[in-house]
């Protein structure tokens, strides 16, 4: 075997096992999520997740890979790959196509998953379903080839190694265009403004979930190497669990000294600001940086969060302080900290206004796109759910099923599926 066959060997078993990693972060979004929301909607969340998988697979592979990694139309979209077929040489890699679209695959499963938190407990699964194939085929892709596929905003010369503005901000900006056409949960908000906490169903399950997250997104940014030769991979590694470290401290001391206890949500979600803050400049800046960015992060997470609740606008498991804000706050960081380039390192401005420019044009492409999807969608499937299913549950509502129950006996069930079933 030759040297070059050994280390194409090599990376296909690097990037087969961080994209094995970054799927299993599934895992840790329907943990997350189901932890945080209330008891009678955890099903849906489970199955929003599986859907995320089923159709992020499909349809990337129909037709999303191709828009993303296609030849290139003037900077804008690829041309040909559908199916994965045709021809595709010009994707300069050390190893296969297929690795390299499983690796993608999983990238694109998590976009999607983003958004599914931001409609929690209220969102018509089947109106879902439909915004979950636009996302993944369409949205995503297209924004992918601008920076990842050779377009317009990589020509430019921006920077986001493995994704803090394509897909974190992106996808966090489409949470919030979500959230505010679909309306809070009933109950929510007041006719007076006041807000209501909707406790947590199950907060150890929640922070497994955030476990499962941050093990994930070790293959999420040292996988992005492609190859298991690259010497950046301990760097990368450590700045990312420094980062994430450093997201919940600031929020656990933050809650500590200023409520008298340190919150538990909080924390969670300020560790994984952590991961979203450093995943685009996790190649290019320092050990010292990644603490700064990931503390940042994490104080930024809790001032987002503020101001979806002074705004009315009702987020079940913070997906926009988490991912829209602290991804972000990450992009802009590498125009600042990268070692070659960033203003503080370098000293020069031009890093940093591409750096500005792509995140106004990503995070008003996944906005705009979204808003105008889910009202054509609305036109044919109702995006909310009833008042009804909501006070029921979704699980019920949805999908037939609660997730536990205490009686040990078979129960007689009828067709269709009715409430006194299941109760």
């Amino acid at each position: 075997m030759n040297i070059e066959a050994l280390q194409s060997g090599m990376d296909t078993i690097w990037v087969v096992l961080t994209a094995a990693m970054i799927i299993l972060m599934e895992g840790g979004f329907a943990l997350l999520e189901a932890g945080f929301v209330r008891k009678k909607n955890s099903v849906n969340i489970i199955m929003k997740v599986f859907a995320d998988i089923i159709i992020g697979t499909l349809s990337y592979f129909i037709l999303g890979f191709g828009l993303m990694y296609g030849a290139d139309l003037l900077g804008l979209f690829g041309t040909n790959g559908f199916f994965m077929t045709g021809d595709l040489s010009h994707i300069d890699l050390t190893i296969s196509l297929d690795t390299y679209w499983l690796f993608q695959g999983a990238f694109v499963i998590a976009v999607i998953s983003i958004v599914s938190g931001a409609v929690a407990e209220r969102v018509n699964f089947r109106a879902y379903l439909l915004y979950a194939v636009i996302m993944t085929a369409f949205i995503y892709p297209i924004a992918g080839h601008w920076v990842w596929g050779g377009g317009w905003l990589a020509e430019l010369g921006m920077k986001d190694f493995a994704g803090s503005a394509v897909i974190h901000a992106l996808g966090g900006f489409a949470a919030l265009a979500a959230a505010i056409l679909i309306g809070p949960r009933t109950g929510k908000f007041s006719s007076v403004g006041t807000s209501s906490v909707a406790l947590p169903s199950n907060l150890p399950l929640a922070s497994v979930g955030a476990f499962l997250l941050w093990f994930g997104w070790f293959g999420f940014n040292a996988g992005s190497t492609l190859a298991a030769t690259d010497v950046r991979i301990g760097h990368i590694a450590i700045v990312t669990m420094l980062s994430a470290a450093a997201g919940g401290a600031v929020t656990m001391f933050y809650t500590l000294f200023r409520y008298g206890r340190s919150d538990a949500p909080s924390v969670i979600n300020g560790s994984l600001a952590g991961l979203v803050g450093i995943t685009a400049g996790c190649a290019y800046v320092s050990d010292l940086s990644a603490l700064f960015i990931g503390a940042v992060a994490g104080l930024l997470m809790m001032a987002a969060t503020n101001w979806l609740e002074a705004r009315g606008i009702d987020d079940p498991v913070g997906a926009f302080p988490v991912h829209a804000i602290s991804g972000v706050w990450g992009t802009v960081a590498v125009g600042l900290f990268a070692t070659e380039g960033g203003l503080f390192t370098d000293g020069g401005w031009h890093l940093l206004m591409i750096q500005v420019i792509a995140l106004v044009v990503l995070c008003a492409w996944g906005f705009g796109l979204t808003w105008i999807s889910l009202k054509l969608i609305n036109i044919w499937v109702p995006i909310r759910s009833t008042e009804e299913e909501e006070e029921v549950g979704l699980d019920i509502s949805y999908h037939g099923i609660m997730a536990t129950h205490t009686s040990p006996e078979f129960i007689e069930i009828k067709e269709p599926f009715s409430d006194d079933d299941l109760s």
